[in-house]
């Protein structure tokens, strides 16, 4: 049996079983073809876990085609949790233990390094007996060739198991998996029971019965036949304080609802749609309204019309919708109508990895737009982040009166984590509409010089009417072509974002303020970076990082903080050229996003690091790039 991490000698008990064995924090995979309930499998444990006061982080592994072939490394579909005695923020190196319903999509994962030497792998067994010779011998040869590379295999009759209560595994097999791993990590049965009974409650108490039924046939058979037995205790004991299990989208859906907006307009798009399904289930209940459109163009045209009528409006995309809703974010920054939009990044360019991370909107949310349309751009950098952040964006949206754009991702998008429940705050709702009347005196763009701002009247007031319009315009929303008018208003969009700047604190800094090495990140990949630092700080390095939420505009201080240290440098998950690499020098290499950025605006020589490998970042990973360059750096 393989060593779990922070392990005890184990006690052997009657039956030559091992008591629990107890664990500081195990990383768990469940992979399968795609539609056999294996994230669902994922998901429910990793709520069960956090339930039970474990940090807990999930991360999906879908397979890029909506059919993809089954038993072929390409249709690998699962997910990965990572559960621990203290709070859990990213989804760690490699697995300790994997339940695999085929040998072929174990191939793809083993690919991307999700394994190690040790990490324990329950097979299911029937492709050993497959009336297909062919599957027969890949089944066997692959068998052969995992346990060659290190891995500890244990073949098991999971259909054979699943067959005695079920005439249809394939829809059965991922609660039977729940119940193995549920007893193998010691995880309380009436919990799971309880959990998975509101998984299934809209299909029935006789769905709920069959599913229940094959999580305690799972539990009984691993009790029995399996010998890994862990016990991971809470990093809390205090259970009194109320949390709440959500992944990031579920969590964008809250902020929506939280921030007292009344209306998403959005057109699915992987991997925001499953916030549009959460909020299309619940937004009734608190009087709001989803608008599918008929596309991408359609959905922020909507929004935007509702934000002008005085209800700031919400517009979910991807990378591909943020390009078509291009000249509709140039209007909405024009216009100077509030906007929130929240764009979960996938990989690029084109239909790219639509499935897959990637951290590849921020110059496109930064600049994508016809001529100077300076915009608020921020990013959560955790899933709790993604609901306090849509409360945050309308607040801005509204008080400057200019889009604000929320960044995620899909890592934030299909993880899930417990976080601290939300108190809800007075402040956080959109005040009422305004209907008294206008003060005609008062032009419907009285921008105060200094700042930029200026009060906007709403289509109703009396007096408030007034003609929207795209074209350069004048304070009273005249078409102007002139050159002092053009040049004006242009200073006018932009002040804004120097007026907001001014109310912003430095980012803090995690660890000391002066050093060999400062890595600089943003978004999901906060968890991953602090873990590494804090690694390599325990072994002496002088090494620290900082993370930054506000993208426009960036967080004041920077210059200052990055005076501090010998280099500094960003870890991203988009492109960038490697010095190594063919006709690539200082002169022809392309920067990560970030590091562009903030070269520009710091005129400081920021280095970076970054991959586009389709999956998150994992702290090993950036600790063993770290470590590579301080030993160069120091040498």
């Amino acid at each position: 049996m393989a060593t779990p991490k922070g392990t005890e000698t184990a006690n052997v008990v009657d039956g030559g079983f091992k008591q629990p064995v107890q664990i500081d924090e195990h990383i768990i995979e469940i992979v399968s073809d795609s539609g056999e309930g294996a994230q669902k499998c994922g998901q429910t444990f990793g709520s069960i876990s956090g339930k039970m006061g474990n940090g807990v982080w999930t991360v999906e592994i879908i397979p890029a085609e909506i059919q993809p072939p089954a038993r072929s490394p390409a249709g690998a579909s699962g997910i990965r949790i990572r559960l621990g005695n203290r709070y859990v923020t990213n989804m760690g190196d490699e697995a300790d233990l994997v339940v695999a319903f085929n040998e072929q999509v174990l191939y793809s994962r083993i690919a991307n390094g999700a394994y190690k030497k040790g990490t324990v792998v329950l097979l299911e067994n029937k492709w050993a007996t497959d009336p297909q010779e062919e599957i027969r011998k890949a089944y066997a040869a692959a068998v052969g060739e995992f346990r060659e590379n290190g891995l500890i295999v244990e073949e098991l009759p999971l259909e054979e198991e699943c067959l005695k209560l079920t005439s249809n595994p394939r829809r059965g097999k991922n609660m039977f998996a729940l119940g193995m791993i549920s007893r193998i990590y010691s995880r309380d049965v009436q919990k799971c029971l309880a959990e998975i009974s509101q998984t299934f409650t809209r299909k029935g108490e006789k769905v709920i019965q069959a599913n229940q039924d094959l999580f305690n046939a799972g539990y009984a058979f691993a009790e029995a036949q399996v010998e890994y037995h862990y016990q991971v205790p809470p990093y809390t004991t205090d259970m009194s304080k109320p949390t709440i299990i959500t992944n990031g989208n579920q969590a964008v859906g809250l902020g929506v609802m939280a921030a007292g907006m009344e209306l998403v307009s959005m057109y699915p798009i992987t991997p925001a749609t499953s916030a549009s399904h959460y909020i299309a289930e619940v937004f009734q209940n608190v009087g709001g309204f989803v608008h599918q459109a008929e596309d991408e163009i359609a959905a922020i045209g909507f929004a935007i019309g509702a934000s002008y009528a005085g209800k700031t409006a919400c517009t979910i995309t991807s990378g591909p919708g943020m390009a078509l809703k291009t000249e509709m974010i140039g209007l909405a920054v024009m216009a100077e109508i509030p906007l929130v939009i929240v764009d979960v990044q996938r990989g690029g360019p084109a239909t790219g990895l639509p499935t897959k991370v990637e951290q590849a909107d921020l110059l496109t949310s930064l600049y994508g737009a016809p001529g100077d349309a300076p915009k608020v751009v921020i990013a959560a950098a955790t899933i709790g982040e993604c609901l306090h952040f849509v409360i945050l964006a309308r607040k801005l949206a509204e008080a400057f009166r200019t889009p604000v754009i929320l960044l995620t991702d899909a890592n934030l998008a299909t993880g899930v984590q417990p976080y601290a429940r939300p108190e809800i705050k007075e402040e956080w709702f959109t005040a009422p509409v305004d209907q008294s009347p206008w003060d005609e005196r008062v032009p419907p763009y009285d921008w105060d010089e200094e700042t930029g701002l200026s009060p906007r009247p709403i289509p109703g007031q009396r007096n408030g009417e007034y003609v929207l319009t795209g074209l350069s315009h004048t304070g009273r929303s005249k078409v102007a072509y002139d050159s002092d008018t053009n040049q004006v208003t242009h200073g006018m969009r932009s002040r804004k974002l120097a007026a907001l700047l001014k109310t912003l604190n430095p980012p803090k800094v995690n660890g000391d303020k002066e050093g060999d090495l400062l890595v600089v990140g943003w978004g999901s990949t906060m968890g991953a970076i602090e873990e590494a630092i804090d690694n390599l700080r325990a072994e002496g390095q002088r090494v620290s990082s900082l993370h930054l939420r506000f993208l426009s505009p960036l967080e004041p201080g920077l210059k200052e903080i990055f005076s501090g240290f010998k280099q500094v440098m960003t870890v991203e998950i988009n492109y960038s050229d490697n010095l190594d690499d063919p006709l690539i020098d200082e002169e022809s290499r392309r920067y990560a996003q970030l590091a562009t950025v903030l070269r520009a605006k710091t005129l400081v020589d920021v280095d970076c690091w970054s991959v586009v490998y389709g999956h998150p970042l994992q702290p090993g990973m950036i600790y063993k790039v770290l470590s590579k360059r301080l030993q160069k750096q120091n040498n």
